[in-house]
């Protein structure tokens, strides 16, 4: 197991190099967004699987944002975040992204979790994963998930604080003033919509 500093993790990232960090939800595989395609590689993930933008602010992410989809994703996002909830939301047609999924969305979230907003922060938006091979489960411990993903440095320090070990809660924005649910996780769906 290889840990590194943020530092290391920031020059690993701008040269193509994936991580793996802890969030509040599931540890995560980040790049950016332009090497994209090396987490799929790594987790042997269909390229039909869109991944997550993960941020460190809104404002990070906004631009990201369809300007139809826009006032709702903010009005959601400032309630909810940092936190365990992913927006899917149509995706700024001035943005040109290679982890999108087929109808043109981004899932996009910002976590609860200092050590990740403190490098995304840093690095600009990541795209991410959870830190696992496609269909296995994911581990919680920075030590399980370098036995997982021997090949990708993780970030320190170690131990990690103890994450949720509950996915996200998703929702899609359908139209102006309506969000669906497309998979409950930490947060009930009760509490957004």
């Amino acid at each position: 197991m290889k840990i590194i500093s943020e530092i290391e993790a920031l020059e690993n990232l701008k040269i193509g190099k994936p991580i793996i960090f802890q969030t509040d939800t599931l540890p995560a595989i980040g790049c950016m967004p332009k090497y994209s395609e090396m987490i799929y590689k790594i987790k042997k993930r269909d390229k039909n699987k869109a991944l997550i933008l993960m941020g460190s602010q809104i404002q990070q992410v906004l631009d990201y944002v369809d300007n139809d989809a826009r006032d709702d994703f903010q009005k959601i996002a400032e309630k909810f975040w940092p936190g365990p909830l992913t927006l899917i939301i149509p995706i700024n047609k001035n943005k040109n992204l290679n982890f999108i999924s087929s109808a043109n969305t981004l899932g996009i979230r910002i976590p609860d979790s200092l050590t990740a907003r403190s490098l995304i922060f840093e690095t600009g938006p990541l795209a991410t994963s959870s830190a696992n091979i496609s269909g296995l489960d994911t581990s919680f411990d920075a030590e399980s998930v370098s036995n997982d993903l021997p090949e990708v440095d993780i970030l320190g320090p170690i131990p990690w604080k103890k994450c949720s070990g509950i996915g996200s809660t998703i929702i899609s924005w359908a139209k102006e003033g309506k969000w669906k649910l497309v998979r409950e996780g930490h947060i009930p769906i009760s509490k957004i919509i």
